[in-house]
């Protein structure tokens, strides 16, 4: 995986969150406060679809609150996602995958 930032096309900047969650093989919670998703790097592959909710808790993660829905495939480059959460972040990986995150 490449060590920079993640890059915006949309914004035409560099998106990088001041912490990290890695190696995530299971539901977890990320930041049980308002924060910002920077990115998300799929390094292992699964064979269903993550996701990523904006929720305090993990029993909290719900599709009323889901974000982002996380491929299957790796990704060579992170997912740039930037996305404001005003409770929380939980990310859910898929069967099988393994996950990488920034956030702030």
């Amino acid at each position: 995986m490449p060590n920079k930032p993640a890059w915006s096309a949309d914004t035409g900047t560099y998106v990088a969150g001041n912490n990290s969650a890695l190696n995530i093989t299971a539901t977890t919670l990320v930041k049980s406060t308002p924060g910002r998703l920077a990115s998300i790097s799929v390094l292992v592959a699964g064979t269903t679809l993550g996701s990523a909710n904006d929720a305090a808790t993990t029993a909290g993660a719900a599709a009323a609150n889901q974000i982002l829905v996380i491929p299957e495939a790796v990704t060579t480059e992170p997912l740039v996602i930037n996305w404001p959460c005003k409770s929380g972040i939980v990310i859910t990986p898929g069967t099988g995958q393994t996950l990488a995150v920034s956030y702030s």
